[in-house]
């Protein structure tokens, strides 16, 4: 028998209750729940089929074929440790790791980032991000949607678009081969839609989306798909009497066309050569690998929450702890990248919501500080290897002309052809421009 449940009911952390998920039970088989950002495969091809609608409307078509991952060090990563180690301050200020030079003159790391140095000339460090709030959620608003929101602080959820979202809405909600054109590894705030409303939120690659990639029957016979085909059929249009269920049949099968397609197998790293995986090695370093994988199939933003930057303490300790990982990850997807050709089509931003403050504290750490803060870029087609804008003697503040989120948002627009202008009416109906005096970043251009 054959059980298919709708439920709507969900409240996102964005503040916009739903839930699509399509739940297929028992065919003297089994075939598990395919969840997209609480999204069904048949909400997903549904979607899908209004991209053109929309294209036609200049609302979808892209420009270009690029990505982005996007990093984020969720916590608010010290920009000393990292990117702007300062051995010429006094010993309070300086990077408690040490530093690592590179082969490009000016270009220094922290202590824990010897084999990103050896990539130093694939990337740019830029030393006068900031912004003014150095509150975890606030902050990390700011820097994923380029717009202040305090209330976000306070448990006040997000208000504006993610750039994520803003991407799937200008592409379109999925690519070419039916994959989603953005992906995400474990929840940001800020990573949502907002008012673009839920049909833009990330795939969640985590927990149960990824899992539910796996289609398992207990046989491949066509006879069982048939079956399975038919069955979808029968559905319940009792489920929705105001009629929205009406024509859902077409739908239900894209939907398992979709799944008995390989474009979920850009998911399995058992497609990738072993030797790379071994090169990658687990956690972030796989994850990075299934982001290099989908923005080779086309996925256009890709985002991975790596945590764990919140230290108050024992920053020389835990900085070994963190940073060793991010170090060799980010330099082996660097390197994979630039050995690919595809470093002109993938750009790796690497970010958090704030920085450290410049002193050490008395427990050998460092609290929050936005008024400088970490950013470091790699690809994209971007000018690489050097240092973007200059920070204070003891990195507390901006040198030179600071670099806000909305320059990034804005640089990032660039990398995407997204254009700069681009406005999208809110709920008000008020045409509202993504781009707020933001501009490229002009030494990346």
């Amino acid at each position: 028998m054959l059980d298919i449940i709708r439920n709507r009911q969900e409240k996102c952390c964005d503040g916009v209750s739903r839930r699509g998920f399509l739940r297929i039970g028992t065919l003297s088989t089994a075939l598990t729940p395919l969840g997209i950002a609480n999204l069904s495969l048949s909400d997903l091809t549904r979607i899908r089929a209004t991209t053109s609608k929309q294209q036609s409307n200049g609302l979808g078509k892209p420009t270009k074929s690029t990505s982005v991952v996007w990093l984020w060090l969720g916590g608010g990563p010290t920009h000393i440790e990292t990117f702007d180690p300062k051995m010429t301050a006094p010993v309070e200020f300086r990077s408690v790791t040490g530093a690592i030079p590179s082969k490009v003159p000016g270009m220094e790391f922290g202590g824990t980032f010897s084999k990103m140095a050896q990539v130093a000339d694939k990337m740019a460090l830029v030393r006068s991000f900031a912004h003014r709030n150095s509150g975890h959620g606030g902050g990390t608003h700011w820097v994923m949607t380029g717009h202040n929101f305090v209330a976000a602080d306070n448990g006040g959820g997000q208000k504006h678009p993610g750039i994520g979202s803003i991407m799937s809405h200008f592409r379109g909600l999925t690519t070419p081969t039916g994959l989603p054109s953005y992906v995400r590894f474990r929840q940001i705030l800020g990573d949502g839609p907002a008012w673009l409303g839920p049909s833009y939120s990330p795939f969640d690659v985590q927990g149960k989306a990824k899992k539910n990639m796996q289609l398992r029957l207990r046989g491949e016979t066509l006879d069982e798909r048939k079956t399975l085909l038919k069955e979808l059929d029968r559905f319940d249009r009792q489920l929705d009497k105001s009629g929205a269920m009406k024509g859902m049949d077409s739908f239900e099968q894209q939907a398992f066309e979709l799944i008995m397609s390989k474009s979920k197998d850009v998911f399995d790293l058992k497609n990738e050569n072993q030797k790379i995986r071994d090169l990658y090695g687990k956690g972030l370093g796989e994850e990075l690998l299934i982001a290099r994988r989908l923005c080779e199939a086309g996925v256009g933003f890709v985002t991975i929450h790596y945590g764990g930057w919140d230290m108050h303490g024992g920053i020389e300790k835990a900085m070994k702890s963190r940073g060793q990982m991010l170090d060799h990850a980010v330099s082996t997807f660097i390197a994979d990248c630039a050995q690919r050709g595809l470093d002109q089509d993938i750009l790796l931003v690497i970010t958090g919501e704030f920085g450290r403050t410049p002193r050490i504290n008395k427990g050998a750490g460092r609290d929050h500080w936005a008024p400088l803060s970490t950013l470091a870029l790699a690809g994209g087609g971007l000018k690489m290897g050097q240092v973007v804008g200059q920070s204070s003697s003891k990195a507390e503040i901006p040198k030179s002309a600071p670099i806000s989120p909305q320059d990034l948002m804005a640089t990032v627009f660039h990398v995407l052809g997204i254009p700069q202008e681009l406005k999208v009416k809110d709920p008000t109906g008020r045409p509202t421009p993504f781009i707020d005096g933001g501009k490229p970043i002009a030494e990346l251009i």
